[in-house]
Parts: C-alpha cells; sequence; structure tokens
C-alpha cells in the first residue's frame, strides 16, 4: 500500500473538490429518459438482450440492469481497455431504493461508536486533515457478479460478466481511524452502515460486519477517491469502504456509522443473507440438497477473462493470433494465467502484463496459432497461493462466488 503524507491544506483536498463531478450540483441524481440501444448478453436464461443506458450522473454508456435501485453493468468492451475501469463506466449496485440524491461532502460525517474508548466523527476533509493517505490498487466485485450463467436459474440480479470493475482507491487506512477512537479490550467485530434506506419502514437497513483483525489489518481503507478523482455518487460519494480481496458486499458506500462490537453480529444481513455453503473455495452444493451449513460470504477467488475477442469473433487459421484478457488472483495475487485450445488437455503459459499490487486485475496476453473450423479458447488464473480455477462451474442458491475456467468459441478462417 502506498503511503504519502499530507498537510491540513493540501492539493489532496482541492483535488477532490475540483474533480467531484466538476462540481457539487452536478451530484444530484437526476430523473431522464432512458436509452433505447440495446446490447446482446449470452445468458442462458435470456432476456438476450438488455438496454444501455447514458441517463445517470456521473456516468457514460452503461448496460441497464435495474433503475431502483441502480443496478448499472460495466460493458464488456471496457474491460480491454487496460487494467483499471473508467469511473464513468464503473458498475453500481445499490440494494435499497431510498439512496440521497445529493450529497455535501462539508457536513456528511462518519461516525466512529460502539466498544470504544471516544466516539469519533469526521468529514472527508476531517480524514484527509488528520489521517496519512494511502494509495491502493484493488478490484471490486459484487457477490452476484456472473450470477446470469448460473443454471438452474437462480433469483437475484441476472448480471453478465460486468459488475466488477479494478480502481486505484484512495484514502485512509480503517485500522488508523479505530485507534483514533481506541479499540477496547473485548470487542469481537466492526460493524458498517451506509446512507442507503429501504423504502418499507420495517425493512433492515444494510450492515455488513469484519472481524475486529481484518478491519483493523492495515489493508481496509475509507476512500475517496478512485482512479484519480473523487467518487461518483453512484460510487459512494463522498466516501466508501475498500475491503481488498473481499466480495463488494462489504465495500460499504455512503459510509455513515462504523461500530465497534463485543458481541458477533447477527442482523439479517449477515445471516441469512450473503451466505454460501461453507466450502469456499467452491461455494458449491447440488440443487435441492438439504443439511448444508452457510457461513457469510467472505474471500473472493482467481478468476480469469479474455476481453478482446468476442464469442463467435473471427480469427486467421495457421498464423499467430493476439489473445489478451485480465486476471486477478481473489484475496491475493495472480501467479500465472494460462489458455488452451484443445479443451483443456494441454495448457500454454501466457505472458503477464505489469503488476499493480495483489488485489488488481492484471493483463495478459499470448499469441496463438488456430486450426482451420471452430475454436474454443480457454483461460485459467492460478493465484499465489496454489488455487486454480475450476473446470466445472459451482452452483448455490444465491448465484454467488461463480467462477468456472471462461471458454470462447472462435472462427477460424
Amino acid at each position: 500500500m502506498k503511503q504519502t503524507d499530507y498537510s491540513p491544506d493540501t492539493q489532496a483536498r482541492r483535488h477532490f473538490l475540483q474533480t467531484a463531478a466538476a462540481g457539487l450540483g452536478a451530484l444530484t441524481l437526476v430523473r431522464t429518459s432512458l436509452a433505447a440501444e440495446m446490447t446482446r448478453l449470452p445468458l442462458p436464461g435470456g432476456p438476450d438482450e438488455r438496454q444501455l443506458t447514458t441517463a445517470f450522473p456521473g456516468k457514460g454508456e452503461m448496460i441497464l440492469q435495474r433503475t431502483r435501485p441502480p443496478l448499472l453493468e460495466t460493458p464488456w468492451s471496457v474491460f480491454d481497455k487496460g487494467v483499471f475501469t473508467p469511473v464513468d463506466q464503473f458498475y453500481v449496485r445499490w440494494h435499497w431504493a431510498d439512496i440521497p440524491t445529493t450529497m455535501n461532502p462539508h457536513t456528511h460525517k462518519v461516525r466512529i461508536s460502539g466498544h470504544v474508548d471516544k466516539v469519533l466523527e469526521f468529514t472527508v476533509f476531517d480524514l484527509m486533515k488528520h489521517f496519512k493517505h494511502v494509495e491502493l490498487a484493488a478490484v471490486n466485485q459484487c457477490s452476484g457478479n456472473s450470477r446470469g450463467y448460473f443454471q438452474p436459474r437462480v433469483p437475484g440480479g441476472e448480471w453478465s460478466n460486468g459488475a466488477m470493475g479494478n480502481a486505484r482507491w484512495v484514502g485512509v487506512r480503517l485500522k488508523d481511524v479505530l485507534d483514533a477512537a481506541g479499540v477496547k479490550a473485548g470487542a469481537v467485530q466492526v460493524q458498517f452502515e451506509g446512507s442507503e434506506r429501504p423504502v418499507v419502514a420495517t425493512a433492515p437497513n444494510l450492515k455488513k460486519s469484519l472481524s475486529v483483525d481484518h478491519a483493523r489489518d492495515g489493508d481496509v481503507m475509507i476512500a475517496w477517491e478512485m482512479n484519480g478523482q473523487a467518487l461518483p455518487l453512484l460510487n459512494g460519494f463522498p466516501f466508501r469502504l475498500v475491503v481488498p480481496g473481499w466480495y463488494a458486499t462489504y465495500w460499504t458506500k455512503m459510509l455513515q456509522h462504523v461500530r465497534v462490537l463485543n458481541e458477533e453480529d447477527t442482523n439479517f444481513w449477515m445471516k441469512p443473507a450473503y451466505t454460501i455453503p461453507d466450502n469456499w473455495p467452491q461455494a458449491n452444493m447440488t440443487p435441492g440438497e438439504q443439511g448444508v451449513k452457510f457461513v457469510p460470504i467472505n474471500r473472493m477467488v482467481p478468476r480469469s477473462f479474455i476481453t478482446n475477442l468476442k464469442d463467435g469473433a473471427s480469427v486467421g487459421a495457421g498464423r499467430p493470433e493476439l489473445v489478451r484478457g485480465i486476471a486477478f488472483g481473489g484475496d491475493t495475487g495472480v501467479k500465472a494465467v494460462d489458455v488452451s485450445i484443445d479443451g483443456g488437455k494441454t495448457w500454454t503459459a501466457t505472458e503477464l502484463g505489469r503488476d499493480y499490487g495483489k488485489f488488481s486485475f492484471r493483463q495478459w496476453n499470448a499469441h496463438l496459432k488456430f486450426a482451420k473450423g471452430d475454436q474454443t479458447v480457454m483461460v485459467r488464473c492460478t493465484n499465489t497461493d496454489g488455487l486454480q480455477q475450476p473446470m466445472t462451474p459451482n452452483w448455490n442458491p444465491g448465484g454467488f462466488m461463480r467462477n468456472v475456467v471462461e471458454s470462447t468459441r472462435l472462427m477460424a478462417v
């Protein structure tokens, strides 16, 4: 994690204000008509076509999964542009429909309370002033990314593979903020709550918790910047939690409360919501299977994709053809990315691009020679802990942690 010291009245504050959608007034969540252009997603359960939209503030062209609460997927072509996902096409996922349509960074505060020596409150500018700034590259991936490929189909947002993104996050270590409040002996977990609210009064606010040791590991952050600019409103302005290597359900947006708990958090969003079969990294069970133990979803697993060739694309036969993509190791780095054109019988190592840290996307490329006719390219990531993508996909009723060696069908001519 990169560390930078700033004085209280620094370029960090000025840069934050300058990049906050070019002015606070631009952070209003406007209601506009949605675009009519469509894109095709090869989801086995359909629908095959999804609407593209540019109607949301701070966002370019996105795949519209849902309008309220906003669920916006990154178009797949974006991932071939580089390791870091453009902010204006970084995916969006909210749970409850009542989210702030404006947010004033001068008055919005995060409150640190619970099993601590003293209750503290900070605006984003207080955090900038009082704590050391750090930068970390990390993948943010929805727990249900790729849910649309689960078979049998399961309920929920039917994402393709674009409910993920990679960014350079700038902020402060949560450890430093907790240390300032003074975590008391006997603390068990740290709970996080954002500013979104359910439209039904009896529904539970979204609250997620990490163990105290995890919350204080030095990697978990409160971040106000992604890829060189202030967070867009829809990605959590003015600041959000960043939990590198863990699924995005823990990455609380518009962070409002941090509570240190002296007992286990059993609120709805920890149990039963967002739970997986207790057999990480598979998170797998048979449809209809009984007596399965479930635990809260947690660490991500390695994944890899081809980005420069779409399914069904034509390539040249008998000559080297560039195949390029991205990979990430889950909760640790990428050790290797291999490709196969014979159904997984043999594998060829790819060339890995620059390493931006163990939580980041990493580009890879290879030149493959195809025989004429139908071809299938498989891509497999192995992380630095030796964990490798499986050949068969997992299944669970939440549609969480989809993972399998990805295949792309091509026509060599």
